[in-house]
């Protein structure tokens, strides 16, 4: 008899791609260190988590890809090729256009709304002369930029104002506007790796700049003071000490994931602050009974460490949302749509006219 037919082998599966990288606080390529539920519980406690100094804001990530062009310039994702002078080439204003994002088309019927985007590098006497770049996201056709309310957006610790379109700010800003909510402007800037946007030891201080240099930058390119204030992690934390300094008539403020400490202890475990009075003169919590801009919107996840904190702002707020996330890019990306309309509804009538 025959010998038996022989089966073939099975079929050689090529590998699945690697998963893409994320930068961490220290601008290092680390595949998986921040991922989904990277400090859920179980992970890591409290205390160690803020001696690591992790989960602060010191991501980079893809923002959402919309139907939305954007002008102007930016160095983010998608924007190193492409621009007026051809690929590579800064524009006149001495930014690098970013080429418009890909995505699902915009639905039929629907307002068009295109936000200019520009990054340029101003230099701060109140930050030790650093170079500082900054990056303004202004919708076109809406009003003139003169007219429009200015929100200045603050980053985490580790991040940079670059985190912001990172995040994806841009297209949500324009699409909000598409739908509806009062337009706005809105403004980043770099405010160190971990100052908690207050003066530190060595000097640099990235409060003074937002108070004294920042009106003359943005008036420079048409556009009036803030108006607004929101932040993430750190940026919460700077978000409300600015207010602060505003006094009475400023505002709205909107705080994501805000890296708030209800005691020495926690706040001497970030290893940022000088000592207990550096602590006390800045942290938002004990300082309830002053302005901290009006309406105050808060968002943090119920599995973030600074959760706790949070809600005892919340107390002193008009808009509180706690739901399910960590202190990570994927919970700021959820929730950004609901605090930047918050955000223009707030400043509804406050343009120049």
């Amino acid at each position: 008899m025959p010998p038996p037919p022989v089966a073939p082998p099975p079929p050689v599966m090529a590998p699945p791609p690697a998963a893409p990288p994320v930068i961490g606080v220290t601008g290092r390529a680390r595949t998986g260190l921040f991922g989904p539920g990277a400090f859920g519980p179980g992970t890591l406690g409290r205390r160690r988590l803020l001696r690591a100094g992790l989960g602060l804001g010191g991501l980079a990530v893809v923002g959402t890809g919309t139907a939305v062009a954007l002008s102007g310039g930016s160095d983010g994702p998608g924007s190193r090729s492409g621009g007026s002078g051809g690929p590579g080439v800064p524009s006149a204003a001495g930014t690098t256009p970013a080429t418009a994002p890909t995505g699902t088309a915009a639905p039929s019927g629907a307002t068009a709304v295109v936000p200019s985007l520009r990054s340029e590098e101003q230099h701060s006497a109140a930050r030790n002369g650093a170079a500082v770049k900054m990056i303004t996201i202004v919708p076109e056709g809406i009003a003139r930029p003169a007219d429009l309310p200015v929100c200045v957006a603050l980053h985490g610790r580790g991040a940079t104002a670059q985190a912001w379109t990172d995040l994806g700010l841009p297209q949500i800003l324009v699409a909000a506007i598409a739908a509806g909510v009062p337009p706005f402007a809105v403004v980043a800037v770099d405010g160190g790796d971990a100052t908690y946007w207050r003066r530190t030891p060595s000097g640099d201080d990235p409060q003074k700049m937002l108070l004294e240099e920042l009106p003359g930058w943005l008036a420079k390119q048409g556009l009036r003071a803030p108006d607004a204030a929101m932040g993430i992690s750190m940026g919460g934390f700077g978000s409300l000490r600015y207010a602060r300094n505003r006094g009475a008539g400023f505002g709205p403020v909107a705080v994501l994931s805000p890296a708030l400490f209800r005691s020495w202890g926690d706040a001497k475990a970030v290893g940022v602050f000088k000592d207990e009075a550096d602590w006390r003169e800045n942290e938002p919590l004990l300082h309830q009974d002053q302005p901290h801009g009006r309406p105050i919107g808060v968002w943090c996840g119920t599995e973030d460490p600074f959760c706790d904190a949070a809600r005892k702002l919340a107390g002193d707020t008009v808009q509180a949302r706690f739901t399910p996330g960590v202190h990570d890019a994927a919970y700021w990306r959820k929730v950004l749509p609901d605090a930047v309309a918050f955000l223009g509804r707030a400043l509804a009538g406050r343009g120049a006219g």
